[in-house]
């Protein structure tokens, strides 16, 4: 596959995403779920990772190949550091496709994150 080819991936409908976490005003959040989201904040916290999120998730078809991403003012090898700590994080799921890798933000990130800070009643 070549890095010009647009590849359609699946549209999430509502159903198909669920929150990690309660949100914030449900109640006390447990350990674990703390944890999670602690990672997910730490990682964003980072402008770099902030920015190389923003790129894949506004990318066109949902996903970014790196060859697409990789221009954030920094080297090479700190994308790559920078994009690890996303997806360890679990934020950004990837694919390699021959020499590309390819980033989507994870199905649920961003509605679980939007739940738990969501302060409506």
């Amino acid at each position: 596959m070549s890095k010009s080819e647009v590849v359609e991936l699946p549209v999430l409908q509502d159903s198909d995403v669920v929150p990690c976490c309660p949100p914030i005003t449900a109640g006390e959040l447990s350990p674990a779920d703390a944890e999670k989201m602690a990672a997910m904040f730490k990682a964003l916290s980072d402008p770099v990772r902030l920015r190389l999120f923003s790129k894949i998730a506004s990318h066109p078809g949902g996903e970014a190949c790196v060859c697409d991403i990789a221009d954030v003012g920094v080297s090479q090898p700190t994308v790559s550091h920078h994009l690890k700590k996303l997806r360890e994080a679990g934020l950004l799921t990837s694919e390699r496709r021959g020499t590309w890798v390819y980033y989507q933000v994870a199905p649920s990130v961003v509605a679980a994150m939007a739940a738990l800070l969501d302060l409506r009643d």
